[in-house]
Formats: structure tokens, C-alpha cells, sequence
């Protein structure tokens, strides 16, 4: 791997081998199933929705991030709306201690939940005026984050002037699937917006 430097290697039981690189011209990133979960790529994708909702003027007191990672849409938000309180949920804890280790995950002020987001929505009582959704176990979304339950679960986090924002992989097979998620969402919000960073797809939903 020319340019590229691997830092660490681990196993996890959620998205099998992770591997922290250490990129000349992506910087550092957390890798699973040869796709960048955290940082890199990761990193611009996000930043395309998330920098257009700050220049929208959305204002974020409460954000929610499902799908913390590494900590790159923490990142953002910290950037974007500083004063911002943020929850991030992240089943893997290899995935946040690898983030707090390469990453500067703590540096963002994040609540994290080690824990399922189903159960986190279960029991959640707050408003949050910006969810990030990007809950991937290597290239693939679990089955119970594409459900109508989940996605009107999502929509009752959120006050009247929320938004939320779903990544999709679009590329090959996943267009797809990718569309039918979005059609399922347009059901749901009267405002789905749609932005394509790199071989991904955001839906904006207000």
C-alpha cells in the first residue's frame, strides 16, 4: 500500500476486521470490510449535507448521531454548531476506542452510548434538532434500520424544524436498494432533499 501506513488491526463481531490507516492523502481512517467507516472519505461525504444544513441557517442545540464510528460527523457538527450538545450511539466499542485513540473522538464533547440504537430509541425521551444516521456493519445496513417503524422513529426525535440526514452507498447493487429506502422516506417527511457525495447518497428529511 503505497503512501499508506496501517496503525492497528482489530477483530470485531460487528464489522469483522477494522484496520486504522494512516493515509498520505486521506489522512487517518478506520477501514471495515474495505470500506472507510471513520475519517477519509467518510469524512468529505459528511460534510457535504451537514456544511449545506449550517448554511441554511438550521439551528442545533440537540444532536443525535446513530452510527458514531470513529467520530468524523462529530467532528463536523462540533465545527459547524459549537455550542451544539451531541449524543452519539455506537454498538462497537472497537470502533470508539479506536476513534478515541487515532481520531480525537474526545476532543468533541460527545455523550456516547456504547450500546443498539434500538434500544437507545426505545428508551429516549429528548428532541434532537439534527440525527445523522449512518448505521453500516461493513457495506450493508441491518434489516431493522430500513423498516417504516424505524424511519417514523427517527421522525419523532425530531421538533418541527429538525431535520435528519440517512447515508446510502450508491454504487452497483446498492442504487437499489438505496431508492427504495428513499421512497420509503418521501412517505414519511414532506421534505426529502438529496445530495450525491463520491458513491453515496443523503437524504435530507424535514
Amino acid at each position: 500500500m503505497a503512501g499508506k501506513k496501517i496503525l492497528e488491526k482489530r477483530r470485531s463481531k460487528f464489522n469483522g476486521e477494522l484496520l486504522v490507516v494512516k493515509d498520505l492523502a486521506f489522512g487517518t481512517y478506520v477501514q471495515a470490510a474495505g470500506l472507510t467507516q471513520s475519517g477519509g472519505i467518510a469524512e468529505a461525504i459528511w460534510r457535504k449535507p451537514l456544511n449545506k444544513l449550517s448554511k441554511d441557517e438550521l439551528g442545533v442545540e440537540c444532536a443525535l448521531i446513530l452510527g458514531l464510528g470513529g467520530g468524523s460527523i462529530a467532528k463536523i457538527v462540533r465545527e459547524l454548531w459549537p455550542a451544539s450538545r451531541i449524543t452519539g450511539v455506537e454498538i462497537d466499542k472497537h470502533m470508539i476506542e479506536l476513534g478515541q485513540k487515532y481520531m480525537d473522538l474526545d476532543r468533541y464533547k460527545v455523550d456516547i452510548r456504547n450500546e443498539d440504537a434500538t434500544d437507545f430509541l426505545r428508551k429516549n425521551k429528548t428532541k434532537f434538532d439534527l440525527a445523522c444516521v449512518d448505521m453500516y456493519t461493513g457495506d450493508k445496513v441491518p434489516r431493522q434500520f430500513t423498516t417504516d417503524e424505524f424511519i417514523l422513529s427517527i421522525k419523532a426525535l425530531l421538533p418541527d424544524s429538525g431535520v435528519a440526514v440517512f447515508n446510502r452507498l450508491y454504487y452497483a447493487d446498492k442504487r437499489k436498494l438505496a431508492h427504495q429506502f428513499g421512497d420509503k422516506l418521501e412517505k414519511r417527511f414532506s421534505k426529502v432533499e438529496v445530495l450525491y457525495p463520491e458513491a453515496n447518497v443523503m437524504f435530507l428529511c424535514s
